[in-house]
């Protein structure tokens, strides 16, 4: 199967795979210089502590029906410059520019500069589903698991 991406800015950088059989597509930052009038060498990102920013990745994607593009955190930039990913799906139909929700969960702020891995992007298959109501609370009665939640099953 082919991910079809388009640029809309001729600095964008395609996705790959840092290794053919990896999951994840490297992304990148590619700032949009017609809109923020800067040169691509001084369009650096800076994200507080505590801080999210949404980030540009000059490129479109045409996910095929029954997929979605997930973009996820790349463990490096999460554990060593504690920079996470937002709630971030593309969906089939979507027809606009890709961008990154990242959080800066860290103490020190961290500088993102033009053409750098932000995150890695994921091809998932999606089943569709109806929902149901059940007006009887008998939902998983035959579990043994039960109702418990955060942290039931004990330590590691």
């Amino acid at each position: 199967m082919n991910l079809k991406f388009y640029r809309i800015r001729k600095e964008a950088k395609l996705p790959v795979r840092a290794h053919p059989i990896d999951a994840g597509m490297d992304v990148f930052y590619c700032p949009d210089n017609v809109s923020t009038g800067k040169l691509y060498e001084t369009s650096d990102f800076w994200i507080p502590p505590s801080e999210s920013r949404v980030l540009p990745t000059g490129l479109k994607v045409e996910v095929p029906p029954g997929y979605m593009l997930e973009i996820k955190n790349k463990s490096g930039i999460a554990s060593k410059r504690q920079l996470i990913v937002g709630a971030c799906v593309v969906d089939p139909g979507y027809n606009g520019e890709v961008f990154i929700n990242l959080h800066n969960v860290g103490n020190e702020t961290q500088v993102v500069r033009p053409g750098e891995k932000v995150a890695q992007a994921v091809l998932i298959p999606v089943v569709h589903c109806e929902v149901e109501e059940a007006f009887e609370d008998n939902l998983n009665q035959d579990s043994s698991r039960g109702h418990g939640g955060f942290g039931s099953t004990g330590n590691v």
